[in-house]
């Protein structure tokens, strides 16, 4: 795991930072807890957070494949829009009749269509990623308006809503989140200790010289963003069941808590670094804190503002350390005897 944290990056930087890094991301999601607990009184009751960790639910599932786009040097900016439309067109089918059995799947191949796109674009016309999902972000956010409008629908059936809103039986924990504790254990086997994840972090840190190893970089590009947009449905089926309400404009920019969450764990967005310890982390310090400004009536826009801040402090961080690292090291060999 040393190795694929650090060392593949041939800057001389060791996987120990990314570890110290981690350390302080948990070291504030439990700053955060215990101040909570002393600033609100029902923050820190099961029901609380239950509630919190179901709320963050469908962020911590696409967090997992986004962690693996960005330590591969691609992002996925599209991905709350592919969320919506899995939600509007799961409306339009359950409005025009279709049994919910039949629509499950049907989604799920929509957001392997989106992410095909995505994929197709960046490794076929190598279209950069951040330009190609800026670009689908608006394309399927306007298809999710194409198909559902400015409708709501709701009453879905009740043995679905269910688990999205009730816990695995005799724990506090909700249904959405043991799943992605389940994906996230395969995530990080497959990022930490495979060659797979070797091969990730190899194409992050030079894309070039992993190509030229023999590694498949664009059919790998493409599975990540395909994954990507199966993942982005599936969490938009589990958005609309567990609000009950199937709308255009469902997770409206929730990509960028998704990025917040994944840069303040400590992936680096040039690629090539970090650990998915880290970006549970930052998954979890969100939830937590979006909770306690809701218990606290802060309205959304400050709520907003606080991911904002977190993704800008998340992205300088790094880059702040890494002046201060090349400055002492420039300054060594001046102060070193002759």
């Amino acid at each position: 795991m040393a190795e694929a944290t650090g060392t593949v990056r041939g800057k001389g930087a060791g996987a120990g930072r990314f570890v110290r890094w981690d350390v302080v991301v948990t070291a504030l999601l439990v700053a955060v807890f215990f101040g909570g607990v002393g600033i609100s009184p029902d923050f820190g009751n099961t029901d609380n957070l239950s509630f919190a960790l179901g709320d963050l639910g469908e962020i911590a599932l696409i967090a997992l494949p986004m962690t693996l786009l960005v330590v591969c040097g691609q992002v996925d900016l599209s991905v709350a829009s592919v969320l919506g439309l899995a939600g509007a067109l799961t409306g339009w089918l359950w409005n025009a009749g279709w049994a919910f059995e039949t629509i499950v799947p049907v989604v799920l191949v929509v957001g392997v269509v989106c992410g095909l796109v995505n994929g197709l674009l960046v490794t076929r016309l190598g279209l950069p990623s951040l330009a190609v999902t800026i670009g689908t972000l608006s394309l399927y956010r306007g298809l999710a308006y194409v198909v559902l409008g400015t409708e709501a629908v709701s009453q879905f059936p009740a043995q679905y809503a269910e688990l999205t809103t009730t816990n695995v039986p005799g724990t506090p924990i909700p249904y959405q989140v043991a799943l992605f504790v389940l994906l996230a254990v395969v995530t990080a086997l497959v990022l930490h200790a495979t060659g797979v994840g070797r091969a990730l972090f190899a194409i992050g840190a030079q894309e070039d010289a992993a190509f030229h190893a023999g590694i498949r970089v664009k059919r790998i590009k493409l599975v990540l963003f395909v994954v990507s947009g199966l993942v982005a449905a599936f969490a938009g089926i589990v958005y609309t069941l567990r609000y009950g309400s199937a709308r255009a404009d469902n997770g409206v920019g929730l990509e960028l808590a998704v990025i917040a969450a994944v840069l303040l764990g400590g992936v680096d967005f040039d690629g090539g670094k970090g650990t998915l310890g880290g970006v549970i982390s930052g998954v979890l310090l969100i939830g937590l804190l979006r909770n306690l400004l809701m218990l606290n009536d802060v309205a959304t826009e400050i709520q907003s503002i606080v991911t904002g801040l977190l993704l800008i402090v998340s992205v300088l961080t790094p880059r702040l350390a890494g002046v201060v690292r090349e400055r002492r090291a420039r300054r060594r060999p001046a102060a070193a005897p002759a």
